[in-house]
């Protein structure tokens, strides 16, 4: 794919509504990671200019490449929604057919779609065909354990001009309950010869592993596990390819990138939405690196309004000797 680092990418960030925004994906680049999706578009609601939807396909100039996710029920809102993140700089499209939630499988959209294949293949024809760009496509293992129907969809997706898969091993029905099996992958992987991307329960070198080994896949994607650590695709990757399990960065290192990502969401969203959205970063950060210890610091500097406090609170907290994980 052209304007890619590396395709397949070996280790990727998952799109997830509420945390891979434009910020949090560039510090998640910032460390390395070569391959990060957007938070899932909404495509009739970004061709009608909600505020929150142009600000999720943003990105261009600050990230590459560009990943924007698409979700919607009807061909000509996905069309328009490809076109117009072709417009917004998107490198590629990816196709949402693997979000559980009911507030939007009961719209028709995500996972629900695996209901309806014959539909879902109308959804990807329209968005292929209206853009230049590389189309993806990211689903389950099927609605339920009765329909695991992901590697005759796959193949129909291939057909119709799919440039890559990416299956989180669980059905819709599960949620996120049980544990991701990465082996119900392999079938997906044997029906097409486009590469297809593992998902589900990745949080280790140890996890990419298994999966890759389990699923035959020709790469992983990390999800909520890179909740507060956006540092973790890039350090799974190197992993990898070096062998061993992954390093955290240092201390000094964690905090730079709070403080960025602080910054960039305050100029993002402005101040006042800024403020509530980067408070749940800052707990997802300060919860993966000091745990237990540090939660009424965590719930202080929450509370916190003015941006100069909880910088200078951050700082505090992060240099504190000895550190809160090791002294508890």
């Amino acid at each position: 794919m052209a304007g890619l680092n590396e395709f397949p990418p070996l280790v990727s960030l998952a799109p997830m509504a509420g945390v891979t925004d434009v910020p949090f994906r560039r510090q998640a680049k910032a460390f390395g990671a070569r391959y990060c999706v957007s938070e899932m578009v909404a495509s009739e609601q970004l061709a009608y200019e909600r505020t929150d939807m142009v600000r999720r396909a943003m990105g261009a100039g600050a990230l590459s490449p560009l990943v924007i996710q698409l979700a919607g029920r009807e061909s000509r809102w996905m069309a328009e929604g490809a076109r117009l993140a072709e417009a917004a700089g998107a490198d590629v499209i990816d196709i949402n057919m693997g979000c559980p939630s009911k507030s939007v499988t009961s719209g028709l959209c995500g996972s629900a779609l695996m209901r309806d294949p014959d539909h879902a293949l109308r959804l990807i024809e329209a968005t292929v065909a209206a853009t230049k760009l590389p189309v993806t496509l990211k689903m389950r293992l099927g609605w339920d354990h009765a329909t695991l129907n992901a590697a005759a969809i796959a193949k129909r997706a291939q057909e119709a001009g799919v440039r890559m898969l990416t299956i989180h091993g669980r059905t819709r029905q599960q949620f996120f309950r049980d544990r991701a099996d990465w082996s119900l992958i392999r079938p997906v992987v044997d029906a097409v010869s486009i590469p297809v991307i593992a998902n589900g329960d990745i949080a280790s070198a140890a996890d990419a592993r298994a999966a890759l080994h389990l699923s035959g896949a020709a790469g992983v994607m990390v999800g909520r596990a890179a909740q507060g650590r956006p540092w973790l695709p890039a350090a799974i990757e190197r992993a990898l390819r070096e062998g061993g399990e992954i390093a955290p960065p240092p201390r000094a290192r964690l905090l730079q990138s709070l403080l960025e990502l602080y910054d960039h969401t305050l100029g993002l969203y402005g101040l006042r939405l800024g403020i509530r959205i980067a408070r749940k970063h800052i707990a997802w950060m300060i919860d993966a690196e000091f745990g237990e210890p540090a939660r009424a610091a965590r719930k202080q500097i929450c509370m916190l309004e003015d941006p100069a406090v909880v910088r200078a609170a951050l700082v505090a907290l992060f240099d504190e000797e000895p550190p809160l994980a090791e002294a508890a």
